[in-house]
């Protein structure tokens, strides 16, 4: 059974950081890039984040540019994305997205973690 278990959400104030984590499992990992997006309420989900299935690629969303890092243990099966200088803006449910480089179709997602930045 395919899962991809988001955690690490939380409430925190303006500059704060929060690191999330995504548990995968039912899947080979290794051949997977993974990401992640966001959801604000009202919004559409965006991209945030992309990491490549060896870790030697990333990418970010101009609007976290600096301030987020991915990162990836393919021995734990495990990605993560460590938010710094977190904004009110960053408010959204996160999710956690595996892509197969093998296969087109097979694409997951994680359930959402809530990540809320309010003073």
């Amino acid at each position: 059974q395919v899962q991809l278990v988001e955690s690490g959400g939380g409430s925190v104030q303006p500059g704060g950081s929060l690191r999330l984590s995504c548990a995968a499992s039912g899947f080979t990992f290794v051949w997977y890039n993974l990401s992640w997006y966001r959801q604000a309420p009202g919004k559409e989900r965006e991209l945030v984040g992309f990491i490549s299935r060896n870790g030697d690629t990333t990418s970010y969303a101009d609007s976290v540019k600096g301030r987020f890092t991915i990162s990836r243990d393919n021995a734990k099966n495990t990605v993560y994305m460590q938010m710094n200088s977190l904004k009110p803006d960053d408010t959204a449910v996160y999710y956690c997205n595996a892509r197969s480089v093998l296969v087109a179709q097979n694409v997951y997602w994680g359930q959402g973690t809530q990540v809320t930045v309010s003073s």
